[in-house]
């Protein structure tokens, strides 16, 4: 079965507002604009839409980013009320056709799920297989880690998170895994393992430059390996889930 990759940052209970998710979500798209053309332009749902486009064009500009983000507030299925801990969900793609989609889950701060952002394609991409074999890969997860701030962030595929997660709830180690300061010190890794800052924010881990399978061995035992250094040095066990008013930021 082929690989199904995608990059993704996750980050614990935070309490945001639209305009402080707006703020973050701005950078994100410039940052992510530079990485490659395929990145330059998104698009969101809503009625009325250009039928020659694939949707209403977002512009990355912070009050129509915060306008983006209210209107994805969740609510309660009586009465319709906004559940103001859950904060703000949305998604964006960038074409008609093997598109690659972004969701974003910002600004909650509920144990009931992580806050995070995904890129991944919907359906097969020639575009993103492009992608994922490139060095772009490790500017898109640096965007990531620079805009968000996440606890971590990997790019991986669904197969080797599979095979390596040991826990519900862990930090998962990818082929590329960014780990921010928060979460301890990082201890000494094998080769072929590239360690580079990000800022001041956390690391990059480069395991290999190029995407790792999950039916090859020794990659599989290679991101097992860096996985069992990192959970002996506390950075892989997450806070486990508690009531909603506790560990609010």
């Amino acid at each position: 079965m082929q690989d199904k990759y995608y990059l993704g940052a996750y980050w614990g209970p935070r309490k945001e507002t639209a305009l402080e998710c707006a703020r973050r979500g701005e950078l994100f798209f410039h940052m992510l604009a530079r990485c490659d053309p395929a990145f330059a332009q998104w698009y969101r749902a809503g009625r009325g839409f250009p039928r020659e486009l694939p949707g209403w064009p977002v512009r990355p500009e912070m009050k129509e980013l915060e306008a983006f983000f209210l209107k994805g507030r969740l609510r309660t299925d009586v009465g319709k009320e906004v559940i103001e801990e859950l904060g703000f969900s949305q998604m964006v793609w960038n074409a008609k056709k093997e598109a690659i989609m972004i969701t974003f889950s910002c600004g909650g701060y509920s144990w009931g799920g992580p806050n995070s952002c995904l890129v991944s394609p919907i359906g097969k991409s020639v575009v993103w297989d492009r992608l994922v074999h490139s060095p772009v890969m490790t500017e898109v997860l640096t965007s990531m880690a620079t805009a968000w701030d996440p606890d971590f962030a990997m790019a991986s595929s669904s197969q080797m998170v599979d095979l390596i997660q040991k826990r519900k709830r862990e930090v998962r180690v990818g082929w590329l895994t960014y780990l921010s300061r928060r979460l301890g010190t990082l201890p000494p890794l094998p080769a072929p393992v590239r360690i580079e800052p990000v800022g001041a924010l956390g690391w990059l881990l480069t395991l290999s430059p190029e995407p790792m399978t999950a039916d090859n061995p020794e990659n599989v035992a290679l991101t097992a390996r860096v996985r069992e250094l990192l959970d002996r040095a506390g950075l892989i066990e997450r806070p486990q889930p508690g009531p909603a008013s506790e560990g609010h930021e």
